[in-house]
């Protein structure tokens, strides 16, 4: 745990965006063998937005994302330090898509990179961005999680096009002036569990070439069971530890903000920690899973629920394996 005289890195702001195309259950009842029904049950999934149209990336997304955060807050972006871009679905391999979106928004005076840990991503780059602060190298750093997922989706498989969708957030992180602000975290990861999840070509191990594309390997492969059974034990294990590790009851607890991925891997989290439905913040139903923005988005849709001094505890589980949860007091009220 952070000892309480280290500067806190403390979230002063946060902004969201989805695209305006909402792709329904309905609709891809007409797409796959599926049913609103069986989406419903197994995922609690109800729709997701889609950005549509040619030359549109996830810099789209997190260019909106950062320059709402800049107007909501009253921030000049000459004046951002750096910005950390958490995605699996970056425009190009390289320049970094923090690069494009730092350009687009005129934070001519910042550095960036991109960040990657699959549905762990915000939480990886939210625990990366608060040392620059607590170091007291950086006193302004942007955290973005965002996600095009509809880019890497075959659309005519079930399995996996039900649940996912595109959209971002990003947070300003600055100096804390008081006990709020990031307090502690926990990360981890699992190297064995690579090849259960993972996008198998475009990379250095197969380029692309016409078999990976014939083979559809540029698109998301998972192994669905065996994927939900680690998550639900994972994200659950990881969430009661860091309670457990800074001595928080459920009764401490103000909200639960988890990865928004599957209802049942956000209840058996939820009842691990102790906390009921009131705590637990949902937005799957609307958004489904966007990887990286999850997270983020759940700041942006919900902040008027929270009040300064409240204990939230982030909660995730990605690809690679990646998981882990941070406990942070929220830092201000919402006007």
């Amino acid at each position: 745990m952070i000892s309480s005289n280290k500067i806190r890195a403390s979230i002063t702001g946060v902004h969201g965006y989805v695209p305006d195309y909402i792709l329904s259950n309905s609709e891809l009842e007409k797409l796959v063998d599926t049913s609103d029904e069986w989406i419903v049950t197994r995922t609690g999934i109800k729709e997701r937005r889609i950005l549509k149209g040619d030359m549109k990336g996830t810099s789209i997304i997190g260019t909106k994302c950062v320059e709402g955060l800049l107007e909501k807050t009253g921030t000049s972006a000459n004046d951002i330090d750096l910005i950390i871009c958490a995605t699996v679905t970056p425009d190009m391999l390289f320049p970094s898509t923090a690069n494009l979106i730092a350009n687009n928004v005129g934070a001519n005076n910042s550095y960036g990179f991109d960040l990657s840990a699959a549905c762990s991503g915000f939480l990886y780059a939210l625990a990366t961005g608060s040392q620059f602060i607590e170091s007291g190298a950086h006193k302004k750093v942007i955290v973005i999680g965002a996600d095009k997922m509809s880019s890497i989706i075959d659309y005519t498989e079930r399995k996996n096009c039900v649940l996912f969708g595109d959209g971002g957030g990003a947070v300003l992180l600055e100096p804390s002036k008081d006990d709020t602000g990031i307090q502690d975290y926990i990360l981890k990861s699992d190297g064995s569990g690579g090849d259960m999840l993972c996008l198998k070509a475009g990379g250095s191990l197969r380029p692309a070439s016409m078999k990976t594309i014939e083979n559809k390997e540029h698109y998301i492969y998972q192994e669905g069971s065996s994927v939900f059974k680690f998550a639900v034990t994972n994200m659950a294990n990881v969430s009661e530890e860091i309670m457990l590790k800074n001595n928080l009851t459920s009764n401490d607890i103000s909200y639960l903000v988890p990865h928004q991925a599957n209802k049942r891997i956000i209840d058996a989290t939820a009842n691990r920690m102790g906390v009921g439905p009131e705590k637990v913040l949902l937005n799957i139903e609307k958004y489904g899973n966007t990887t990286a923005g999850t997270i983020p988005l759940c700041f942006w849709d919900f902040e008027k629920k929270f009040k300064k001094g409240d204990n939230l505890v982030l909660a995730a589980f990605g690809g690679g394996f990646t998981w882990g949860s941070l406990y942070l007091k929220w830092s201000y009220n919402t006007k």
